[in-house]
């Protein structure tokens, strides 16, 4: 394993979210991925294979206040990169993160169990704010 890290909205301080942690488990390369999947499959985690088709392999792990998203994936995997220069620049722009909470807020109310709508409706957000955080690189 290269890093764990912490993600989504619960990895930002103050940031509204639901009782779920998202983690990008890194590996060292490529090949160490199928070891990599299998180790998690073994710890109790429920595999929902690579549903985004962009190379991160999802697991889950439900508890009773809350619950786990691990994402395992390459070193260079463009998601991940585009996750962490997310909550970066939320953590460092505290105007766009509450403006993100309060666009989840509206969404959740409006999406009423669609979570679809309610992802979709978060989409130009991300996107936009993941090209600033590409320039201030």
């Amino acid at each position: 394993m290269q890093s764990i890290d912490h993600i989504g909205s619960t990895s930002v301080p103050g940031l509204a979210a639901k009782p779920k942690i998202d983690l990008d488990d890194v590996v060292v390369s490529d090949d160490a991925l199928p070891a990599a999947i299998e180790l998690v499959r073994a710890a109790d985690f429920a595999f929902h294979g690579d549903p985004h088709r962009d190379g991160r392999w999802v697991f889950t792990r439900n508890r009773e206040a809350c619950g786990y998203r691990l994402y395992v994936c390459a070193p260079d995997n463009p998601a991940h990169r585009q996750r962490i220069l997310f909550r970066n620049y939320l953590r460092d722009h505290p105007a766009k993160a509450k403006a993100y909470a309060d666009l989840k807020r509206r969404l959740a109310a409006e999406a009423d169990g669609d979570w679809d709508f309610y992802t979709g409706g978060k989409s130009a957000f991300v996107e936009e704010t993941i090209r600033l955080a590409t320039l201030k690189t």
